[in-house]
């Protein structure tokens, strides 16, 4: 299992992950990963998680970015103090490759900021020594 953690403006991003061998046919070039993300708020004030945005790399360097409106379908509200987890997959092409991105996050006061999502691997148990 691999992980990353950032920490922006107190708000704590800790990444798990995983490979998934049931989603996963590697005759047909398709890898499958896991990753549960845990927000933290350990700041101040009161935030949403609004959009994200990831950059997915395989490890033939090809690389997809993916923005969309909040995760799994929600928008969570995040007072002091509270977390958020969720669980989402990754297919790639290849046995290994990365994931990075920012969360878009907003205060009460409309006040707009990135979250660091800090790189972590995706890796097939086998592919690493």
């Amino acid at each position: 299992m691999f992980s990353s953690e950032a920490v922006t403006r107190g708000i704590r991003v800790h990444v798990d992950t995983r490979f998934d061998p049931t989603r996963s046919n590697p005759a047909e070039s398709l890898w499958f990963f896991l990753y549960t993300v845990t927000l933290r708020n350990e700041g101040t004030e009161t935030v949403q998680l609004v959009s994200r945005h990831w950059i997915i790399t395989d490890e033939n360097k090809r690389v997809e970015e993916v923005r969309g409106a909040g995760v799994v379908g929600e928008q969570p509200i995040l007072a002091p103090g509270e977390t958020f987890r969720y669980t989402s997959g990754c297919p790639l092409r290849t046995a290994t490759g990365a994931m990075e991105g920012t969360y878009q996050m907003v205060t009460n006061d409309g006040e707009e900021f990135d979250a660091e999502i800090a790189m972590f691997t995706l890796s097939e148990p086998l592919t690493v020594n």
